[in-house]
């Protein structure tokens, strides 16, 4: 099987300025998610950015980058225009990391590739099951409730499914009767579907929960899901987050 991994990745960051080039064990962060997604099985990987700071960061360390428009709205948006400057087939398959993953797992990778190859659906995605009550009230933590195929209905910042008898008596206990999960922002996509979802319309879903992967099921398309039983390791979004990253990596070099 022949698939890309693409990381979008923008230099501009609200809550941690400049993350993209933040340094983790003298290498910067972009830097460190292209390698980390350079142990799957993909035949290139590739960083999309907006800036030519990041284009620099990645020549330097040997990593393959593109510079792609300032205006796209979405990393989607951006892959999607990397499809179009490679001429690739619309039946190539592209996974989608996220520039602020450092440590996401090259197998887990593998496996999204694996199942939108056997799929018929134009996009797949990951999910695990929460564990841990607060994560179900938590809105930073997107749920997704699947079909008997493992397509994806809805995903949502809300508690869903809402199991009405358990939580009505306790909402310190996760619900009994179906497994809660975990949506894992990584996805993959066949080529052809990224060029037609630039023209899908946004959708009232998306804008609500402001969740990207809602416009897809919203004009019918389906989203497979892969399922693993490992929570993601930990992504950047906060300077907490970057030193807890740091010292794994620090760990790792000692």
């Amino acid at each position: 099987m022949v698939f890309s991994v693409v990381i979008p990745a923008r230099l501009a960051s609200t809550r941690l300025p400049n993350k993209a080039l933040a340094d983790i064990a003298g290498k910067p962060m972009i830097v460190r998610v292209a390698e980390q997604a350079s142990k799957s099985l993909a035949t290139q990987v590739i960083v999309a950015t907006d800036h030519q700071d990041i284009i620099q960061a990645c020549e330097t360390h040997n990593i393959k980058a593109l510079l792609t428009s300032t205006e796209h709205p979405s990393g989607t948006d951006r892959i999607a225009q990397v499809t179009q400057m490679l001429k690739l087939p619309d039946e190539h398959i592209i996974v989608n990391v996220q520039g602020d993953e450092p440590l996401v797992n090259p197998e887990l990778i593998n496996q999204l590739a694996v199942l939108l190859a056997s799929s018929s659906a134009p996009m797949a995605t990951a999910a695990h099951p929460i564990d841990d009550v607060a994560h179900l009230f938590n809105p930073n933590v997107v749920k997704v409730v699947l079909n008997a195929q493992n397509e994806a209905l809805y995903f949502s910042r809300a508690p869903i499914p809402w199991d009405r008898d358990s939580l009505a008596q306790d909402k310190h206990i996760l619900p009994s009767k179906l497994p809660v999960l975990r949506h894992i922002g990584l996805y993959a996509y066949r080529s052809g579907f990224l060029n037609e979802y630039q023209h899908l319309s946004p959708s009232i879903l998306e804008q609500t929960e402001s969740l990207e992967q809602l416009r897809v099921l919203w004009h019918g398309k389906k989203i497979v899901v892969t399922l693993t039983n490992e929570a993601p390791e930990t992504g950047v979004d906060t300077q907490e987050d970057l030193e807890r990253v740091r010292q794994i990596f620090n760990q790792q070099i000692l």
